[in-house]
């Protein structure tokens, strides 16, 4: 039986899935060279297919071009269009607009009354003064941590999430993981988002943490405006984690209220002993 050295090909919407040279020399009018240069160039870009078909070189149409063949065409004769087309090397950015709905939202106010970890605290009065310079922010946060058993190192470096995080403070009846943003003495009058961070972004730094409970303690009164911010952000936090997340803040008195309800914890800080009126 003779070696077959041709096939049929399929059609597709009338047209020729491949062309032979002699075909194209007829329907084009241009030498057979000049046939075969343009056929290597397409098929060496993988545009074509190069074959033998009745024993002579043919070109075959590869389905995606051939989809796509008007884009192509078009996006070629309109040097705009091919600019604002996305392409691996060039990848156009589109802004999306997405609306949250913050009724949809679950959120809740804490103070350190509602932790219990810190149930000790309810037996301290309400009218204390502001724990101010007692205690440095690494004294305060190792208070913490021996609260609730937290052994884990805290470097204080500029660009962390959290100055502690930890999974055993117990909120709800449950234990959540909470991460806390502390300031220190350092820190002078009101604190303000704006004295949160080299860049002011601690607070939105705190709220990237994988955490359910986000505090902000500071030794002195703290400025509505920290509370609020941290507000609008549970809410973003809440709605794309689809959580409950808790939020507060520990001022200067709360913070004085802690250290008298756990003297040892806090090693004798000024703040522990009751001050003579």
């Amino acid at each position: 039986m003779p070696k077959r050295t041709s096939r049929t090909l399929p059609r597709s919407s009338g047209d020729q899935r491949a062309k032979r040279v002699s075909q194209l020399i007829k329907s084009t009018g241009l030498p057979r060279t000049r046939v075969l240069d343009a056929g290597k160039k397409l098929a060496d870009n993988h545009i074509v297919k190069a074959i033998r078909l009745e024993g002579e070189t043919a070109y075959e149409k590869i389905g995606f071009f051939h989809s796509h063949k008007r884009r192509i065409l078009g996006l070629a004769a309109s040097p705009a269009k091919l600019k604002a087309f996305p392409t691996k090397r060039n990848p156009i950015s589109r802004a999306v607009n997405v609306k949250l709905s913050p009724q949809r939202a679950q959120i809740t106010t804490i103070t350190i009354d509602d932790v219990d970890s810190f149930r000790k605290v309810t037996r301290v009065d309400n009218h204390v003064p502001e724990i101010g310079d007692d205690l440095s922010e690494t004294e305060f946060k190792n208070g913490l941590q021996r609260i609730v058993g937290e052994d884990g190192r805290f470097k204080d470096w500029g660009g962390e999430v959290a100055d502690l995080f930890t999974s055993r403070f117990r909120i709800a009846g449950r234990r959540r993981p909470v991460a806390l943003a502390l300031k220190g003495p350092g820190a002078k009058g009101k604190l303000t988002p704006g004295k949160m961070g080299k860049n002011g972004d601690q607070i939105q730094r705190l709220f990237e943490a994988p955490a359910e409970v986000f505090l902000v303690q500071y030794c002195r009164q703290i400025d509505l405006a920290v509370p609020a911010q941290m507000r609008q952000l549970a809410i973003v936090k809440s709605l794309m984690a689809g959580t409950r997340v808790f939020y507060g803040v520990i001022d200067g008195k709360d913070s004085t209220r802690l250290v008298r309800a756990y003297p040892s914890a806090f090693r004798g800080g000024r703040g522990s002993r009751k001050r003579r009126a």
